[in-house]
């Protein structure tokens, strides 16, 4: 199986129409100015030169703004550059993300012109009410609308959605959840609202008109969420923002977070949760007394069983008196786990 790589170009609010809310894309992206076309091309050789592997598979990659919505003659040139590395055999294809209200039949036609091979759309919620209260600017029937023309012109369709809008309950996101597992799309991002400088929602913070949800229920709404995806097939590729050194502890010296749900490992929280709430399911199921279990899994899924600093060993032993044993074993499929009581309560009275 080939390696896959990204190769990441950031185009920090280029093309967005209006400012959302929670949205300072320089912030996020840690970028303060748009990249040249020049720049583009150093960016990618750079990252080339890096890559080892002969048959590795790379993917270039515009986030950041709403690519389609920008002038066409800079898409056209940023388009053109990455394009000469795939004519040159040294990139497979092109990734970019929209708004869904900066689709149509022409653009696609372009997009396909240049190998674009994957359209990630901003959605964030279905509910219409939360996006004007969020200042998206578009509909759900906007999305809807895009998700179809992109999947029916042959792009793998990707959407991201947030957790904890102004006006947004756990409700709404569910419902979400459900309203885009309809949209059939092939990956999701899932991302909590962290409270950005210099954004409407930090002023709405400071006068007390806006509160984030605390980092608990972030990450419970958000492990529903991943297990609702992943029944349906659907790839999560990410939960939480990257970490940067903007994007990090509001306490931090440099970080552009105010408040909200902030964790370095915050997609680890969100797995490590899943893991338990699946190993406390089976140890139920048993009709007996455990004192202590054996759990075995795939080498890549340790770290999510014993939990964020050793959360889970650490809970199952303070709710149920139950110890955790952790066995690796390569042959065991990813996600999948092998339990095996070692220790009843039976045997540990005779001992």
């Amino acid at each position: 199986m080939k390696q896959q790589y990204i190769i990441p170009i950031f185009v920090p609010h280029l093309g967005c129409p209006n400012d959302c809310v929670f949205c300072n894309q320089k912030s996020i992206s840690g970028q303060k100015k748009n990249p040249t076309k020049e720049e583009v091309k150093k960016i990618i050789e750079d990252y080339l030169k890096n890559i080892k592997e002969e048959e590795a598979q790379v993917e270039i990659a515009f986030y950041g703004g709403s690519f389609t919505a920008i002038d066409e003659k800079l898409q056209e040139e940023l388009l053109e550059v990455a394009y000469e590395f795939i004519q040159q055999g040294k990139v497979e294809s092109i990734r970019i993300s929209t708004r869904p209200d900066a689709i149509n039949k022409n653009i696609l036609k372009k997009l396909k012109k240049y190998k674009v091979k994957t359209i990630e759309l901003g959605v964030q919620s279905a509910n219409d009410y939360i996006l004007k209260r969020a200042g998206r600017g578009h509909t759900f029937a906007d999305v809807k609308r895009a998700s179809k023309m992109i999947r029916w012109n042959g792009f793998k369709l990707g959407l991201q959605m947030m957790v904890g809008l102004p006006e947004s309950t756990r409700i709404d996101e569910i419902n979400t959840a459900k309203a885009l597992i309809k949209l059939k799309p092939k990956m999701m991002r899932i991302y909590p609202v962290l409270v950005v400088k210099d954004t409407k929602l930090e002023k709405d913070y400071q006068e007390g008109k806006y509160e984030p949800i605390p980092l608990v229920q972030a990450v419970e709404t958000c492990k529903e969420l991943v297990r609702m995806f992943a029944n349906k097939k659907i790839e999560v590729i990410r939960v939480g923002l990257q970490n940067t050194d903007e994007i990090t502890d509001p306490q931090a010296n440099g970080s552009q977070v105010v408040a909200g749900p902030y964790h370095p490992a915050f997609r680890q929280l969100v797995e490590s949760a899943m893991w338990y709430d699946a190993i406390v399911a089976k140890i139920k199921r048993l009709n007996v007394k455990v004192k202590e279990v054996e759990v075995t899994v795939n080498p890549i899924d340790s770290n999510n069983v014993i939990g964020h600093k050793k959360e889970n060993v650490l809970k199952l032993k303070d709710t149920y008196d139950v110890d955790l044993l952790l066995k690796q074993d390569e042959n065991i499929k990813q996600g999948k786990s092998k339990i095996q009581i070692t220790k009843t309560y039976h045997d540990f009275l005779e001992e």
